[in-house]
């Protein structure tokens, strides 16, 4: 039986929380290969089995992603080779070796117009190509490893070295001019050091055989608009959060349709034998002073 300091492998292990992955396995002393797409490209079949074979993981974590949801609604072929080809190319390769496999997912699986947490098993109706791609990394991985695949999905992240929403509104907060924020859209900001929490301790249960397959919902909990979030690290930053004004989803005429309602239940938690994750507004000011050093070293 594998043991929980097993080997894993990243990958879109360059990017904000493939990197906060790897720096906590390796703070715990848990052997991990953390390959950005240079060292792993996931749309190659060839290529993805291979590193498979060569690294001999016991979980793989995919955050290889096309996250730029705007531009998938005009390069939609470009996106589903990411998003969906890449998580099939890795079930494949982890089947072959009995290797189980978390690959990251989003709200926007779901149409965005429910007035309840979305709970797991709840059907999907993606909005966008964004979306509709990410879905089909999902049924690639469920359909190909139904014992040992798991679903993540999580939604409106933030960390520290990369370009996130929180950032982006620290560095906004420095200035002195209003800031229009959208107040129609409803989620929850996630750090992604806590996402991190949450993969590894999946990722034990399911070396552990104590967290049953399928989908988890990690998000933190509670939830909030982007214009009260923005309100909320102005008031961290210092500033004053009346310079936050709100404004619609519609004054942004965005290619890709932006879910009004996102909130994700984490009922299934339980059968892993954990709870939700922690309330949003604990987890940004932890994570505060971190980001306002990325957004200071980014300036300077």
């Amino acid at each position: 039986m594998p043991t929980l300091h097993a080997p894993w492998l990243i990958t879109g292990a360059s990017g904000m929380l493939g990197r906060e992955l790897a720096a906590l396995l390796t703070r715990r002393g848990i052997p991990v290969a953390a390959l950005g797409r240079r060292s792993l490209d996931v749309t190659d079949a060839a290529a993805t089995r291979a590193a498979i074979a060569r690294h001999r993981p016991a979980v793989v974590v995919n955050c290889a992603a096309w996250t730029a949801v705007d531009a998938a609604e005009t390069r939609p072929a470009e996106a589903l080779r990411v998003n969906g080809d890449g998580p099939a190319h890795l079930a494949a390769a982890c089947r072959g070796h009995g290797v189980r496999l978390l690959q990251l997912s989003t709200d926007y699986v779901f149409a965005g117009h429910a007035g309840r947490p979305y709970r797991e098993d709840d059907p999907t109706g993606p909005q966008t190509v964004y979306g509709s791609t990410k879905l089909a990394g999902e049924q690639a991985v469920l359909g190909e490893l139904p014992e040992t695949g798991y679903v993540v999905r999580t939604a409106w992240l933030y960390g520290a070295g990369s370009p996130n929403f929180v950032s982006t509104m620290i560095r906004l907060a420095a200035g002195g001019d209003p800031v229009p924020v959208v107040d129609d859209q409803r989620g929850q900001p996630t750090w992604t050091a806590d996402l991190a929490e949450r993969l590894a301790a999946l990722g034990g249960g399911a070396l552990a055989g104590t967290a049953p397959a399928g989908i988890y919902h990690a998000v933190s909990s509670g939830e909030t608009t982007w214009y009260a979030l923005a309100r909320e690290t102005f008031r961290l930053s210092g500033a004053d959060p009346g310079r936050v004004r709100p404004t619609t989803t519609r004054s942004l005429d965005r290619p890709a349709a932006r879910p009004a309602f996102s909130v994700l239940g984490q009922e299934r938690w339980r059968e892993a034998g954990l709870g939700p994750m922690r309330e949003w507004r604990a987890a940004l000011a932890e994570a505060f002073p971190a980001l306002r050093r990325a957004v200071d070293r980014s300036a300077a």
